[in-house]
């Protein structure tokens, strides 16, 4: 399974269900749409500043993610930036590949 960060910011509609119902249970519903996809969360923590709250999910593909991003998007409650994760040995791979590219305007 692929491991994404999840970065949610709740509007404020959302932040008045986080208000009325508390922490845990928003973090009981992410368990719950990471399961109805295959997967998991691995850390869920809550933090003040541009971001309300860090998910790491880990799920089976990239359609899986596109799905949890989507699904919590449409809802209007919260606004979900959703990157997949690397490990040191993936980067250790992509260091050993070459690729040709040449910027614009220079071909």
């Amino acid at each position: 399974m692929t491991k994404y960060l999840a970065q949610a910011s709740y509007t404020p509609e959302g932040m008045k269900g986080l208000l009325q119902y508390g922490g845990s249970k928003r973090r009981e519903a992410v368990d719950e749409l990471a399961e109805s996809l295959g997967g998991k969360v691995e850390a869920y923590y809550y933090a003040f500043g541009e971001n309300d709250v860090f998910v790491i999910f880990d799920l089976p593909n990239h359609i899986s993610a596109a799905t949890a991003s989507m699904v919590v998007n449409s809802s209007g409650a919260a606004r979900v930036k959703m990157a997949v994760l690397l490990t040191p040995e993936d980067v250790d791979e992509v260091t050993e590949k070459t690729a040709t590219y040449f910027p614009p305007g220079q071909k």
